[in-house]
């Protein structure tokens, strides 16, 4: 194994998983507030809200979700550039 290798795969295991496992997180906080958001009562509706959240704190969570995502493809993307680099460097 050439050198070059070995700091090429240290680094795609310390952040590329945490890259990806962020985006799965932040899928599943935008998914569990669309959810909730959709089975909100409308105006109509006298049922009462999912799990007594409002409009307010579920439109957060949606935001939230989406900035998780955006971050973590951020790293990902940085750990590609990086590995990209250090393929380029090394070869």
């Amino acid at each position: 194994m050439a050198h070059g290798q070995g700091v090429i795969h240290a680094s795609q295991r310390k952040y590329l998983p945490g890259g990806l496992s962020g985006i799965q997180a932040g899928q599943r906080t935008a998914t569990q507030a669309a959810g909730d958001l959709a089975s909100l009562p409308t105006a109509a509706s006298s049922a009462p809200a999912a799990g007594n959240q409002d409009l307010g704190s579920l439109l957060v969570q949606l935001d939230l979700g989406r900035q998780q995502v955006e971050s973590a493809a951020k790293v990902v993307k940085t750990a590609d550039e990086v590995m990209g680099t250090l393929i380029d460097t090394h070869a």
